[in-house]
């Protein structure tokens, strides 16, 4: 009863004291900046008038400027600024100031009140209007401006996003390419390999008689137009000369590409792992040796750390197998691996019937050169797995294969110097098209893309479908992986067709 009492007492005089004092938290003050992000989602597909209701109580926006007219190449009378505010997206806004608009260069940071304004899409570009010249006011000058790499199928499918945004295309290429003497006046083609995107260049731009080149990185702000069906059209424009950067025009086809493979069959993989391959041209391996090298990267393969002999390192990291006899035809496909020569290990659909190259029973025998007998060539642990192909029979330590593809990023891989080679694909690169750096090893520099790891002991089947164009001597749409899980019955049209490589002759 003492307690209860003791209780009470204390319990009426907190009470007391939160009845007898009143606080009045302030609360938050609004920002007077919006960011372009917001400003954007505004916009429902008509006109809108910027209020503070809208906005959500700000008024201004606190952007930079990346437009250059001094090309003669932005749509004329747009002042085109960027910011990134809202959640660290990207985000611009064109707005229309007449010859004005030419005042502002790059790097100009502005402070422009909007409330009042107008959003409206107009010639298929969204634009704020109702501004003038006075009331920006432009808060320092020689700002620099982050350029972002954009692959073009972004802007296509998401032009919204990346509307009056400065970004860089790199190693573009325009289809069909362009004539000796052609130049970059007009509407052209460009794949970057992701996509196709128009870009325009004015008749009047200053640079308008500049030679079309096969290969360069672009960098432009992206616009819209609209078509005749009244949809809009993604339009790319470089603002002047300097923003096209020429890469080396040498068009190098690539005479064999991994188009897919089976690292872990259901059941046990030894003898039954695979890759598959197609010819871009036609071979004769007997006349024109290649090698194919598989590497194993598990934490139990040895030597450990990185590979210092590359490819040929041997042991348990690496196992080749030479293409010495057989042939393939131009744009049919070819295997590489285990004498079971069945889709999915043992018991399952043979492929006897396929086009088989080279194969043999890799966990009795060693491999043709280096490599030791194995009962798997594919790291099943998550760390990475790769296959390479080369244009010869020898693989020494400085050999550069023809194509490379990687399974996820762990073990031992890259460092100081030594590492495993790559090729120009649409994965890697061995000068970074942006910076010029050589960085001729997986896991240098750019070169950090892989396929992501399956689960193990299903039998899924690496699917890598993509179009190689022989014209443009590249992937002009580059290869995708499909995780396709087979049966023990699956048919060979599975991994051979719908979804597939294709192969774009040469016109």
């Amino acid at each position: 009863m003492k307690k209860f009492i003791i209780y009470s007492f204390f319990l009426s005089s907190l009470i007391s004291l939160w009845g007898c004092k009143k606080e009045t938290y302030p609360g938050g003050e609004i920002s007077p900046y919006i960011a372009l992000f917001d400003v954007r989602n505004i916009y429902k597909g008509n006109d809108v008038t910027l209020t503070r209701e809208n906005m959500l109580g700000s008024t201004t926006i606190a952007a930079v400027v990346v437009s250059d007219h001094s090309g003669g190449n932005i749509p004329e009378g747009l002042l085109v600024v960027q910011d990134a505010r809202r959640l660290s997206l990207l985000r611009g806004i064109s707005i229309p100031l007449g010859a004005d608009a030419a005042d502002f260069v790059p790097g100009d940071s502005v402070v422009i009140p909007v409330e009042g304004a107008v959003l409206k899409r107009v010639d298929g570009i969204l634009e704020l209007t109702g501004i003038k010249k006075e009331n920006i006011k432009v808060v320092s000058t020689g700002n620099a401006v982050p350029i972002p790499t954009v692959t073009s199928n972004l802007m296509v499918a998401n032009p919204d996003d990346y509307e009056s945004t400065l970004s860089v295309i790199v190693q573009g290429t325009f289809d069909p390419l362009p004539e000796t003497d052609a130049v970059l006046s007009g509407d052209k083609i460009l794949n970057d390999g992701f996509d196709n995107i128009m870009l325009h260049t004015e008749s009047s731009a200053a640079f308008a008689q500049q030679s079309a080149l096969i290969n360069a990185n672009y960098i432009g702000i992206l616009f819209s137009t609209t078509g005749s069906d009244g949809q809009r059209i993604p339009q790319y424009r470089v603002r002047k000369g300097d923003d096209v950067m020429p890469l080396s025009p040498v068009i190098e086809t690539t005479p064999v590409i991994i188009t897919g493979f089976i690292a872990d069959v259901k059941g046990g993989d030894g003898n039954y792992e695979y890759v598959q391959m197609m010819a871009t041209e036609d071979i004769d391996f007997a006349a024109t040796p290649y090698a194919v090298v598989v590497t194993n990267n598990a934490n139990a393969s040895t030597p450990t750390g990185a590979p210092a002999k590359g490819w040929a390192t041997g042991d348990m990291r690496t196992y080749k197998f030479s293409l010495s006899q057989g042939k393939a035809a131009k744009g049919t496909f070819f295997y590489v691996g285990g004498a079971g020569k069945m889709i999915n290990g043992s018991g399952s659909t043979s492929m006897s019937a396929s086009n088989w190259i080279r194969a043999f029973d890799y966990t009795t025998n060693n491999g043709d050169g280096f490599g030791l007998k194995t009962g798997g060539l594919f790291a099943n642990s998550g760390n990475a797995s790769g296959v390479a192909v080369f244009r010869d029979s020898t693989v020494t330590v400085d050999s550069k294969p023809v194509d490379v593809i990687f399974v996820s990023t762990g073990g031992s891989l890259y460092s100081g110097g030594k590492g495993y080679r790559i090729a120009n694909t649409d994965f890697y690169d061995v000068v970074d098209p942006l910076t010029g750096a050589s960085q001729p090893f997986y896991r240098q520099g750019s070169n950090l893309l892989s396929l992501t790891y399956n689960t193990a002991d299903l039998g899924y089947f690496y699917k890598l479908g993509g179009v190689y164009d022989l014209t443009l001597g590249k992937w002009s749409r580059v290869r995708t992986q499909t995780n396709l899980l087979l049966t023990k019955t699956s048919a060979i049209s599975e991994i051979e067709g719908e979804g597939a490589t294709i192969l774009k002759s040469k016109k």
